[in-house]
């Protein structure tokens, strides 16, 4: 039998593959949130009283009066069920980047042993799953199981429809029985607060009285890769670890930049529509979608939302996106980097600030040198990036990011703030004494009498940067595909936060010294750039001159995970974190313990694959096709016709160089003698992976002397260009 059967059945599997028949997709106004236990439709259910007193607590911040609990949960009850729910889950984002739920049906026995649908306000309110099992930094002993979770009334509930049935979905919080933070929501919602505190007191030395809550908003781009199942299934790889740890780079892969934003795959958009009509029923606001750089590779991005209900909806996709995959024969990777040598996947994460009565505090407006509201916040974000550019590496920290940052394709490690041309120029006139004007924006004149003219903005866009300024908000580029969004969006709330409260009390001390407010602001502004601005930064990341001048400005550039995360237990970050209330000393060193033991055991799965695919199918196929090899080369020889022994030469070498790299391998995944969790972090990031990397280098050499029909693995070509 051919050693590549499976390939070549994944490969008959696609080509005989079907489009489903074609449907029409249902009006987006009709249905759009309906799965969704939206205000509008408590105000149909509810008393008065309490529908007002609900979005009091959810527009308003204010504290849950659990008085109310029982009536919404009894016309919470009454909703789900009439879409076919007999289960409820209390929903919660431990510190895994995955989504946990525990289901419990709304049944309730009777004495007379007949059930009733039955959900009180108290099971509305708390739960409690098992919490022994979830990671927690040594917060809790594996023996002391109880966790509890609460909910979250700023996040709606919503249904999950399945072929046979529904759940009704309640967003919480996850909490131990000591009260420290076992999930990712906590201090998300902790950090929205503080954030609002440190805002309301700027806002208010700048002359405003009637503030509305202030938070956080964001909008976050998700890139994914799909590739067809039938390949998938015969790479171990790809579905134990989310990558391929081996394959020689494709004759053609995305040089010719014909995929991105090329003519969508019909199968892809059939999968992609499929996704949206979902997420419309779940009321997130899918806006975008397109072929991205690599092939293969493609983008989802939704609407700006406020940033708990943006981080739920977030979760709510990567699922939607893999179930739907499954149901169209894709299998969807959110790893950052499935295949190397192409561009891998971020999740771009547009982050802003404002409310209702100042609007977008980010937002520069026409002439940014004028408005010393868009100033004072965003010279906040430029020293809080500075002060905490290790803590935004650190929170976008993982095994799989690594492969990412910094690759000639994605921003740097090295975190920098872009603002463009015309606030670049604004606050260098700032750090010199003054800002007098601001470029304008301008208008371009295509040539083409039947085309418009087109309005042009003031400076051009910067994709090389980590964090850059895309006009009324920061884009954080180096957040990776697979995470959660909350750990960046608690990092860049807490540290503006930070700055803010910073500035508050400088320009107090100015005024109080008798400057006028006007002249308080620009000396904090100047003060600002002139200790902070050397993270401000516009040209080439990407560059090694940018690199050799990071460093001559004291920047940080933490190039792996092993380097990042020891600043999570930086007695700096601990007190940034403690003094905003966002997290205690406790739950930020659990914090540093989840993630670490993550990294390593992410790096120890993947050289146990790469040991086990490297002795069990790569070199037997290289050994049967060696054999294959003498057996030609001697007939040849028997015909006294001379034969080259060139390739046999190559597959024979190289085929004991990966044996021998394996050996290695398993020889250094063995050590576990370390004197602290730093240590092995190291160990995994110096020693297993560069050892992975040179089995690798054996392996994808071996691939391309090897006849395609030994070789066991589907290649580049087919899992990039198959559909």
């Amino acid at each position: 039998m051919q050693s590549n059967q499976g390939r070549l059945q994944a490969i008959q599997h696609i080509l005989s593959r079907q489009l489903p028949p074609p449907s029409t997709p249902a009006p987006l106004e009709e249905i759009w949130a309906q799965d969704v236990f939206t205000l509008s439709k408590m105000k149909t259910m509810l008393p008065k009283a309490v529908h007002k007193s609900l979005k009091a607590t959810i527009e308003g911040g204010g504290k849950l009066d659990v008085t109310v609990a029982d009536v919404v949960a009894a016309a919470m009850k009454e909703w789900a069920v009439a879409k076919g729910a007999l289960y409820y889950a209390h929903v919660f984002y431990p510190l895994t980047n995955a989504t946990a739920e525990k289901h419990d049906g709304f049944i309730s026995l009777q004495p007379d042993g007949s059930a009733i649908a039955e959900f009180s306000g108290k099971m509305l309110v708390q739960g409690e799953p098992d919490g022994s099992s979830f990671p927690s930094g040594g917060i809790r002993a594996t023996f002391e199981a109880r966790g509890y979770t609460a909910w979250d009334v700023t996040s709606p509930a919503y249904i999950m429809p399945t072929p046979n049935g529904a759940t009704l979905c309640i967003p919480t919080v996850f909490v131990s029985w000591t009260g420290e933070a076992l999930d990712k929501k906590t201090p998300l919602l902790r950090s929205n607060a503080a954030l609002d505190r440190a805002a309301r007191q700027v806002l208010q030395l700048l002359g405003h009285t009637d503030i509305a809550p202030i938070s956080s908003s964001c909008g976050a781009e998700q890139e994914y890769f799909l590739v067809d199942a039938a390949l998938a299934s015969v790479r171990p790889d790809l579905l134990l670890s989310g990558r391929t740890l081996f394959g020689k780079a494709p004759a053609k892969g995305q040089q010719f930049d014909d995929h991105y934003f090329g003519a969508i795959p019909e199968r892809v958009q059939v999968f992609m529509q499929d996704v949206e009509q979902k997420l419309y029923r779940l009321g997130i606001p899918a806006k975008t979608r397109h072929n991205e750089v690599a092939p293969g590779q493609f983008e989802i991005a939704p609407f700006h939302e406020a940033a708990n209900v943006a981080t739920d909806h977030q979760q709510m996709i990567m699922t939607t996106l893999r179930n739907t995959a499954k149901e169209h024969g894709f299998l969807c990777l959110l790893h950052e980097k499935p295949f190397a040598g192409i561009n891998g996947s971020g999740k771009h994460v547009n982050w802003s600030v404002g409310n209702a009565t100042q609007g977008n505090l980010l937002d520069p407006g026409e002439t940014p040198h004028d408005n010393a509201q868009f100033l004072v916040f965003c010279a906040a974000v430029i020293r809080g990036v500075h002060k905490f550019g290790p803590l935004m590496r650190a929170v976008i920290a993982s095994a799989s990011n690594d492969h990412r940052l910094g690759a000639n394709e994605a921003p740097p490690a090295i975190m920098s703030v872009y603002l463009g041309d015309q606030l670049e120029d604004v606050f260098n006139q700032i750090k010199s004494g003054r800002a007098g004007d601001s470029k304008a924006r301008g208008v371009m004149t295509l040539g083409v009498d039947s085309l418009p003219d087109l309005p042009k903005d003031a400076g051009d866009r910067n994709r090389t940067s980590p964090f850059a300024f895309t006009g009324n908000r920061f884009e954080f580029r180096a957040v990776g595909s697979g995470m959660s969004v909350a750990g960046p969006l608690v990092a860049l709330n807490t540290i503006l936060a930070d700055s803010l409260t910073w500035i508050a009390g400088r320009l107090e001390a100015e005024i109080n010294g008798g400057a006028d407010l006007n002249s308080a602001i620009l000396s904090v502004l100047k003060g600002v750039m002139g200790e902070h601005g050397a993270v401000v930064f516009g040209g080439d990341g990407y560059s090694e001159q940018w690199h050799a001048e990071a460093e001559k400005r004291g920047l940080a550039n933490l190039r792996t995970t092993a380097d990042a995360l020891p600043v999570l237990k930086e007695k700096e970050i601990e007190e940034l974190f403690q003094r905003h209330r966002v997290l205690t000393p406790v739950e930020l060193a659990s914090r540093f313990e989840v993630y670490a033991e993550q990294y390593v055991l992410s790096i120890e799965v993947e050289s146990r694959l790469v040991i086990d695919l490297a002795k069990t199918q790569l070199y037997p196929s290289a050994m049967n096709y060696l054999a294959e090899l003498g057996d030609s080369l001697g007939k040849l020889e028997a015909l006294g016709i001379k034969a080259d022994k060139q390739v046999a030469v190559k597959v024979s070498e190289q085929a004991g160089a990966l044996l021998s790299s394996a050996d290695k391998l398993a020889q250094a995944l063995a050590k576990h003698d370390f004197a602290d969790t730093t240590a092995h972090l190291k160990h995994c990031a110096e020693v297993l992976r560069p050892l992975m990397d040179e089995i690798r280098d054996h392996a994808d050499a071996l691939e391309a002397e090897v006849a395609d029909q030994h070789w066991p693995l589907p290649t580049y070509e087919e899992m990039l260009f198959l559909r």
